[in-house]
């Protein structure tokens, strides 16, 4: 029993009170009789307090309920659910013990339950590392309306649950890759060029269809316009490469560019999939990491998932020599190779751009690469001194040399991208659709 009685806030107010009265007493006989008078009925009030919590008929059920997987740099929700299984009512402070990682010191909700009620309490994790994320007990500090003392129930709920990449963006990604209709911002209308699609089907002219698509002997049979309708071409191998060296560590609302790769390659592969294209993942940074061979199976997705899941970041140098002979060796065919890493620079990009060069000849690559985006905000702030002028233009000069690398990379039939990490998922998969749109894949 003592170990879970607490005083609360309100009793040492109010005995603090009541020795205020005595020692006021010494001087002023007056605060003396009635100092002993609030005494007693203080004393009293905390054995009411005391025997309607600790009776035993005041118990709270209490349950944890978790996804069985977080996403990593989204919002996940934990539910707390109570019952008061007794006949009074019941303020409540919860305390949950949450994982490590999140180091948060100052966690309590509140919650009042009426008598033989059930409530459910819900609140929001973002975790910022994967991994295996551990919840200990959950601690409830129950008090009456008196609130002088607290009983407190603790439920012993270890639970476990893995922080894998985002699957919630990976699902809204694929609603807005499908959905034809939207107008919501994000995934591009992209309009199909040329023939390079497989035949589907003939079908009536509608206004807004290619006229060079009318089929002229179909036409000459029905009597009406008719035209060819073509679909993507299937079967068509979609690679994410991730840069994970020392390049790719650097954090942006808590998360690296490295997380910031990985959700995006879980969020492509699984729309690539869905596109009946064939899906696969490289990482590499001093050593190649995982390899994935690009397929179709029903269980690739997984595959992916899991190698994500488990990649971690290493502080030494890109190896691309390395990069481009197992490309030679493990991707057979023509493909689609996304490349996540960073240049921050021109001489970065000198150093790897012959090797950059010889993998384009082999395959259709698309380089992607963040902005800074707190270099960004700073240069569209207000400057007063002259160290803030000389700051700033060293901030546009390092801009415009991010620039000068798009402008570089295409200068040598190589596609690339240049994005912040939060729209990183959106501009490589609208890069995607556009490029199978082209029929250059």
């Amino acid at each position: 029993m003592l170990k879970d009685l607490f005083l609360t806030n309100r009793f040492f107010g109010l005995f603090a009170a009541i020795i205020f009265m005595f020692v006021l007493g010494y001087s002023i006989p007056f605060f003396y009789p009635l100092a002993i008078t609030f005494f007693v009925i203080g004393i009293a009030l905390f054995l009411v307090d005391l025997i309607l919590l600790f009776n035993k008929n005041v118990q709270i059920k209490i349950r944890r309920r978790l996804p069985k997987i977080f996403s990593l740099g989204d919002s996940n929700k934990v539910t707390i659910e109570l019952e008061n299984q007794s006949s009074r009512n019941l303020e409540l402070i919860i305390i949950d013990e949450l994982p490590v990682q999140f180091q948060l010191r100052d966690f309590e909700k509140k919650l009042d339950l009426s008598a033989n009620e059930s409530k459910g309490l819900s609140y929001h994790l973002t975790p910022l590392e994967r991994g295996v994320y551990s919840f200990g007990s959950v601690n409830v500090f129950a008090n009456t309306k008196m609130g002088l003392v607290e009983r407190r129930f603790v439920q012993d709920y270890p639970m476990k649950v893995p922080v894998y990449p985002s699957i919630i963006q990976m699902k809204q990604y694929e609603l807005k890759a499908f959905n034809r209709v939207t107008n919501q911002k994000g995934i591009k209308k992209i309009r199909k060029i040329g023939h390079s699609y497989e035949f589907e089907q003939i079908k009536n002219y509608v206004k807004g269809d290619d006229y060079r698509s009318i089929n002229w002997k179909a036409t000459g049979r029905q009597g009406n316009l008719m035209v060819n309708q073509f679909e993507d071409e299937r079967a068509q191998q979609i690679y994410c490469i991730i840069d994970k060296s020392r390049t790719m560590r650097m954090p942006f609302a808590g998360l690296s560019l490295m997380d910031y790769a990985i959700n995006t390659s879980l969020a492509l592969s699984n729309i690539a999939l869905q596109k009946n294209d064939k899906a696969g993942l490289i990482t590499f940074s001093d050593k190649i990491g995982t390899t994935i061979k690009a397929e179709q199976k029903a269980n690739q997705l997984n595959k992916i998932l899991t190698a994500l899941y488990n990649e971690k970041e290493r502080s030494l140098e890109a190896n691309y020599e390395l990069l481009y002979h197992v490309s030679r060796k493990l991707i057979k065919g023509r493909s689609l190779l996304l490349l996540f890493t960073n240049f921050e620079s021109i001489y970065a990009l000198d150093r790897m751009l012959p090797i950059l060069r010889k993998i384009n000849n082999l395959h259709l690559l698309v380089v992607v690469f963040f902005e800074n985006t707190e270099i960004n905000d700073f240069v569209t702030g207000e400057v007063n001194t002259m160290e803030g002028i000389y700051a700033k233009t060293i901030a546009q000069k390092f801009i415009a040399e991010k620039r000068a690398i798009v402008h570089k990379l295409k200068q040598f039939g190589i596609q690339a991208i240049l994005t912040s990490p939060a729209d990183l998922s959106i501009n490589s998969i609208n890069k995607y659709l556009e490029l199978k749109s082209r029929g250059l894949i």
